[in-house]
């Protein structure tokens, strides 16, 4: 057998499925979950960047960006599910040879529409997971589609595509009002760095337009139907490349009004945008992160990415960073929050309204607990319910008085409550909202080690040496692998490598 993974093997791409848990039918859940799930597209498109590449701008033309082969591949690439080498025989996959050619992407994909069009497909569904189906207001923003159309010494301009939905099937909602700002992160100072961002609605059927002087007009959405608007981001530097170099990502907060029998209701949405990435990856030394033994027989490697934000498709993801480094056994694991963060499952404290009960049961918890504030504990009712939550508060007082037991509350509370994490709870720009805990990581692991060829796991591990599996995958040595991580290989700080490599803790 082959000492690396085969290229056919990492190019196969079977549809992976990721039931999502019930919600009302007011969710409105986009048919293509209704009926199996999301497929990522059997093309290399995860690999390429269709733009002009120099060491000073990359830009994507109009005409590249609508290119007939591009359109071909993908069109017929997001239906197919069949063998790698059927479709490299096809027309479709001879369009895409001829459409991508052999470059290189600098980025996983993250902001290739056509690359994680099934991923962002499912956006909405899994927003309406994060508070169990519930959306005040009654008016949900998605975080949308972005591409990142400009990148100059001087100048970088991303423009996205977010949608407005009225999740009420009989209620009339009103957007009277939408603001937008943008907060940058650097490793150096943007005293020199100006932003601006521009609002233009894209209503049913074009009206009312967007106007000159960028000013929102109210726009009112019929129950259970959906607008969008179009927004731009340009970052520009007064002092040149330099400037933007330094750039780790910008944060851009939306904020708006729904209106309706509830009354005025200010809300918010928050969309992360990566903008520095690490080296493509590479066998080569000078680019390879470096294997660490742990034990004999069992060697990590702990691999760097890019900010993750709701743009990355895990599996696109990890076939981008891991799989220039897996070997035959080895196993892939994927932090929890980084896994929930690619999901969208953040928010901010200010979207949180804590009851009565959250302000009750968040008391009895340990200050340093992500569970002792009443949004923490608010965010973990609106996912679970106020009743069972009460139960396992008022029960595991009994448990620790009478048995002198702990952690039965989070036994009766479901997994959810050990994995949520309140703000500081992870690095920037995400340590301002609460994080849960990823959707359905059993069924996301079996997908996506059905598609890469190796075991995958979804683990929470921290530095005082605990390390829960969430979920694995058939064939990975839960003792062995718990074993491995107890280092911590990824960290806990900032050292962004949520993807961890770990070779001979394989059962074969």
């Amino acid at each position: 057998m082959s000492s690396t993974l085969s290229s056919q093997a990492l190019r196969t791409h079977r549809p992976l499925a990721v039931p999502l848990p019930h919600v009302s039918p007011r969710a409105q859940v986009p048919p293509l979950f209704r009926h199996g799930g999301l497929r990522a597209l059997p093309s290399r498109s995860c690999r390429l960047y269709l733009g002009k590449v120099t060491p000073h701008t990359v830009t994507l033309s109009r005409r590249q960006r609508f290119h007939p082969g591009f359109a071909a591949a993908s069109a017929a690439g997001a239906a197919w599910a069949g063998d790698p080498a059927e479709w490299r025989n096809s027309e479709a996959g001879a369009a895409e040879e001829t459409a991508f050619g052999e470059a290189a992407l600098g980025d996983p994909g993250t902001y290739d529409v056509a690359s994680n069009e099934r991923w962002l497909s499912q956006e909405k569904a899994r927003l309406l997971t994060v508070q169990g189906g519930k959306v005040p207001g009654g008016l949900l923003l998605t975080r949308g589609k972005w591409q990142w159309v400009e990148r100059g010494p001087s100048l970088y301009r991303l423009v996205g595509h977010m949608s407005f939905h009225n999740t009420s099937s009989k209620q009339e909602i009103f957007i009277p009002q939408v603001t937008a700002g943008v907060v940058l992160l650097s490793s150096h100072s943007i005293n020199a760095i100006r932003t601006r961002v521009t609002i233009a609605p894209r209503h049913p059927g074009g009206k009312p337009a967007a106007r000159a002087d960028g000013y929102w007009a109210g726009y009112i959405t019929r129950a259970s139907e959906s607008t969008a608007m179009e927004v731009t981001v340009e970052i520009r530097a007064d002092s040149g490349e330099a400037a933007l170099a330094h750039l780790k990502a910008a944060r851009l907060d939306v904020h708006y009004i729904a209106y309706g029998p509830h009354g005025s209701l200010p809300k918010a949405q928050h969309v992360v945008l990566p903008l520095s990435f690490p080296p493509t990856p590479s066998l080569s030394t000078a680019l390879a992160p470096a294997w660490r033994s742990i034990a004999p027989g069992i060697s990590v490697l702990a691999v760097p990415t890019h900010l993750l934000c709701h743009l990355d498709d895990p599996l696109l993801v990890l076939k981008w960073y891991a799989a220039p480094y897996l070997q035959p056994g080895d196993i892939v694991t994927v932090g929890e929050t980084p896994l929930a963060i690619m999901q969208g499952r953040f928010r901010h404290p200010d979207s949180v309204r804590p009851g009565a009960v959250a302000r009750w049961a968040c008391r009895p918890f340990h200050p340093t607990s992500s569970l002792a504030t009443a949004c923490g504990m608010q965010s973990l009712i609106d996912v679970v319910g106020a009743v069972r939550v009460i139960v396992a508060v008022l029960l595991a007082a009994l448990a620790r008085i009478v048995l002198r037991q702990r952690g039965v509350f989070y036994r009766l509370a479901g997994q959810q409550a050990r994995l949520i994490d309140d703000v500081t709870g992870t690095l920037p720009p995400y340590d301002q909202f609460i994080t849960l805990g990823p959707l359905r990581p059993q069924e996301t692991v079996d997908g996506l080690s059905a598609k890469l060829g190796c075991g995958v796991a979804v683990v929470d591990v921290n530095d005082l040496k605990k390390v829960q599996i969430l979920a694995a995958s058939s064939g990975v040595d839960h003792e062995r692998l718990t074993a491995a991580l107890l280092s911590n290989p990824a960290g806990n700080a900032e050292e962004q490598t949520p993807i961890v490599i770990v070779r001979g803790c394989s059962k074969s």
